[in-house]
């Protein structure tokens, strides 16, 4: 097995990594579109996973099974100019960014969340989401898609469910 590397492959790639804010609590639909706002304002934010448990729109089990839910927090919020329907709690929220400064940006990050939550949160940074084609993907889009697709689509796949209704492009 060889280790050589091909340079002139390496300038394609996106050198990137994950940002995730974890909150000790549940956040608001005004919190998290205010949060998300000001991170999206930010240089070098490649695309937001929001995490947290399902807001249905109808009861799927029990005696009210079929009767219409109006959870509070299942909104659409603003960000950017963009209306995106929130279908969760938000619970934690993943920011895939460049690596170009990822100190400062971790640094400004960390400054929004402390001026717009009045509790506790996690702040990590890692490799939090896919970044390879999984067999997931295959079965998405099939054969030879990875020329055809968005690359930052990757590992947000939902094999029964419509993108349309589960990826919201914000820029």
């Amino acid at each position: 097995m060889t280790t050589d590397v091909d340079e002139s492959k390496m300038d394609n790639i996106i050198k990137a990594t994950d940002v995730k804010i974890f909150p000790h609590r549940i956040l608001k639909p005004q919190t998290t579109e205010n949060i998300l706002s000001q991170i999206l304002e930010l240089d070098g934010v490649l695309r937001v996973l929001i995490n947290g448990k399902s807001l249905p729109t109808m009861v799927n089990f029990g005696p009210a099974k079929g009767l219409p839910v109006n959870h509070t927090d299942r909104k659409t919020i603003n960000v950017n100019g963009n209306e995106v329907p929130l279908r969760v709690s938000v619970g934690e929220i993943i920011l895939t960014v460049q690596l170009d400064n990822l100190e400062d940006f971790v640094t400004q990050v960390d400054r929004i969340l402390e001026e717009s939550l009045n509790f506790g949160y996690d702040l990590d940074v890692g490799i939090f989401t896919k970044h390879a084609t999984s067999v997931s993907d295959y079965m998405k889009y099939g054969e030879g898609f990875e020329d055809k697709i968005d690359s930052r689509l990757i590992g947000l796949v939902d094999p029964s469910a419509k993108s349309s209704e589960t990826i919201r492009y914000i820029r």
